[in-house]
């Protein structure tokens, strides 16, 4: 069986195993266009997200992601069923209580905040073009006005919240970040690829300052659109370097 979709709550969840198990697994919180119904997954659908995982498989790891009700920017709820997927996958697979994660932008909010709630069990994580904090994300999305009052009316609705209630606990929130545990081995990947990248890139270095100050694990890698195909090997080669410790 190479992989098994299955429901938690209202939500499809779907499980890669490969041929030759390693004993370790990965978690995968997706992106805005991330989805998982009864029979398929954009990682299936996506040419690019496809051969990452085909690599993975390759490599011997058990991967496994949630719909996570849609677009969920980092919403508590999704938090909870990102951990609650976890439990299911170490009380019912054969894999080391020690998980890895691949986080894709909107995805990333779900990361930092599990980072909190469940560090001991995170091994590495591997985020690619995060968006590290939905307040800096909101005013770079400003100037769009279409596409900022399709973002809040996505963030209002997942959280639950009025419009202008939300807007307003966004912008009296603390701007953190930089919530990545300084004991969690991070490789942040960031292809270079349409304007918000770019701008996203300034904040990423802003913070690199930051993060080569406190010597934290946390390393950043700038990538060109066209060597996109190289991220499953580094990604790879990063969560080998961190499988020495069981």
């Amino acid at each position: 069986m190479e992989n098994r979709n299955f429901k938690l709550d209202t939500e499809w969840n779907m499980i890669h195993y490969p041929k030759k198990p390693k004993g370790f697994g990965v978690l995968i919180l997706g992106d805005e266009r991330h989805f998982v119904d009864e029979k398929s997954s954009f990682w299936i659908q996506n040419e690019g997200k496809f051969a990452i995982i085909n690599k993975l498989r390759d490599e011997g790891y058990t991967i496994f992601y949630s719909n996570l009700y849609g677009k969920n920017w980092g919403s508590e709820k999704a938090v909870h069923l990102a951990k609650r997927l976890y439990e299911y996958m170490i009380r019912t697979e054969i894999i080391n209580s020690k998980i890895h994660i691949i986080a894709e932008g909107m995805g990333s909010l779900v990361a930092i905040k599990l980072l909190s709630e469940m560090e001991e069990k995170i091994r590495s994580l591997v985020l690619i073009n995060p968006i590290l904090s939905l307040k800096h994300h909101l005013e770079q999305e400003k100037e769009r006005k279409f596409f900022y009052k399709k973002l809040i009316n996505e963030i209002s609705f997942s959280y639950g919240k009025e419009t202008k209630q939300m807007v307003e606990l966004i912008s009296q929130s603390i701007d953190a970040p930089t919530n990545l545990k300084p004991d969690i081995p991070t490789k942040i990947i960031h292809v270079l690829a349409g304007n918000r990248a770019y701008k996203q890139s300034n904040l990423l270095k802003q913070l690199s300052v930051q993060w080569e100050t406190e010597e934290a694990p946390i390393n950043i890698c700038y990538m060109l659109p066209e060597k996109k195909q190289q991220i499953g090997q580094q990604v790879i080669k990063f969560f080998n370097a961190h499988e020495k410790i069981l």
